[in-house]
């Protein structure tokens, strides 16, 4: 399942969930600054839970990727 998509004519290609307009950096700005997944969803009802873990999931995967010595 595709969960992140750019394009140049949403939010001039800004990496967004897929089918809205929310930038991911968003969910990781709310993540930061203390919010729980739960607040920012409540924010933004066009994420689904399922598309905010994925994300998550994404983001530690490629961590972790680029920290394993080739």
């Amino acid at each position: 399942m595709r969960v992140v998509h750019s394009d140049p004519d949403i939010l001039g290609g800004t990496p967004v969930f897929v089918g809205t307009r929310v930038p991911i950096k968003t969910l990781l700005d709310y993540l930061e600054a203390g919010d729980s997944l739960d607040e920012f969803l409540d924010h933004f009802p066009s994420v689904s839970r399922e598309q905010a873990v994925r994300v998550l999931q994404l983001a530690k995967e490629m961590l972790i990727a680029d920290a394993t010595p080739a």
